[in-house]
């Protein structure tokens, strides 16, 4: 981590930041699969973690508000808890400097602390910068579901990646 970036625990006086970030890409990109922006409460129960295994954290740059990111479940079954999902929501100006490939270590270290095997990164074709990093970043494509959602009147598809952490 950069001196310039920070990550905190997130707390709920975030809510409304966040909550504009996620609703930015619901409105405008395939980034998000939801068609309609979240509500305060809809925002609430996305970005507070489960349990105590999950975690979500406020991505600072040089102090200033950037983003989110999350280690999140997975699959809801029990064996499935070696195994997290990594999500990164960063504030369209601060994307292109580095602070995606910084939350992804950080994410990835503290999945390792946290015990986890290995993490996973669902992404919409579309998002070909997103791919091309985790890909860069050691992440194995390990399925492809074709015309899986529509959104914008069209057809898209949804790419896994997994990272073996152990």
């Amino acid at each position: 981590m950069s001196n310039r970036t920070a990550f905190v625990p997130y707390e709920e006086r975030y809510l409304e930041q966040v909550r504009g970030t996620y609703n930015h890409f619901v409105a405008h990109t395939t980034v998000s699969f939801d068609l309609h922006p979240y509500t305060p409460e809809q925002m609430k129960a996305l970005i507070e973690p489960l349990s105590d295994i999950y975690r979500s954290y406020v991505v600072l740059h040089e102090g200033e508000y950037a983003g989110y990111i999350m280690l999140t479940q997975h699959k809801k079954r029990p064996a499935f808890n070696v195994t997290g999902e990594m999500t990164i929501y960063l504030e369209p100006a601060f994307t292109g400097k580095g602070i995606g490939r910084e939350a992804m270590a950080f994410l990835e270290e503290t999945a390792r602390e946290l015990g986890f095997h290995s993490l996973i990164a669902t992404i919409c074709t579309e998002n070909e910068s997103s791919v091309a990093l985790f890909t860069k970043l050691g992440y194995k494509q390990v399925s492809h579901y074709v015309e899986i959602a529509y959104k914008f009147d069209r057809w898209l598809d949804l790419v896994c990646l997994q990272k073996i952490l152990n």
